[in-house]
C-alpha cells in the first residue's frame, strides 16, 4: 500500500495531525449548521441572514478543503465522514424546524464563537512545531472572527 510520508518528526506530526483533524471536523460541521439554518431561517431579516449564512458556508467549505489537503500532504488521512463529524464537533445542537431570525443569529454567533476558540487553541499548539499549519489556522481564524463579529452585530440585546 502506498502511503504519504511526512517530513515532520512523529511526535510533532501527532500534534499537527490532531489539530488538523479537529479543525476539519469543526469546519465541516460549521458548514452544515450554517446551511441548515440558511434553509430554515424565517423573520423580517430573513434575506440578509440567509445571504450572510452562505458566506459562512463558503468560508467553512473552502478552509475545510485547505485543512484536509494539508493533512494529506503531511501523510495524515483526513476524516470528514458524518459519524466522525457528529461525534467530535465542538458545535452544539441546532434546533429542528424553522428558526426565527433572532434565534438563527444567536445560534450562529455561538457556533462561530466555539469554532474560533478551538481554532485559537490549535493555532497555539501547532505554532510550536509547524508554522505552515499555523499559518492556515491564522487565516481561517481571521475569517471566522469576521463572520463572528458580523453575527454579533446582528444580535439584538
Amino acid at each position: 500500500m502506498y502511503a504519504v510520508k511526512s517530513t515532520l518528526p512523529d511526535q510533532e506530526l501527532k500534534v499537527v495531525g490532531d489539530a488538523l483533524q479537529g479543525a476539519l471536523v469543526d469546519l465541516v460541521d460549521l458548514s452544515l449548521v450554517a446551511k441548515q439554518i440558511h434553509w430554515t431561517v424565517v423573520g423580517p431579516r430573513f434575506r440578509t441572514i440567509h445571504l450572510q449564512l452562505d458566506d459562512v458556508v463558503d468560508t467553512a467549505r473552502q478552509y475545510s478543503d485547505t485543512v484536509a489537503e494539508r493533512a494529506s500532504a503531511l501523510g495524515v488521512p483526513p476524516d470528514g465522514r458524518v459519524g466522525t463529524v457528529s461525534s467530535h464537533s465542538g458545535i452544539g445542537h441546532v434546533v429542528d424546524g424553522w428558526q426565527q431570525d433572532t434565534d438563527a443569529v444567536a445560534t450562529m454567533t455561538a457556533a462561530l464563537g466555539t469554532v474560533v476558540e478551538r481554532m485559537r487553541e490549535r493555532m497555539t499548539a501547532v505554532g510550536k512545531v509547524d508554522p505552515v499549519t499555523e499559518d492556515i489556522f491564522i487565516s481561517v481564524t481571521g475569517e471566522l472572527e469576521k463572520h463572528h463579529w458580523m453575527f454579533q452585530a446582528e444580535h439584538k440585546q
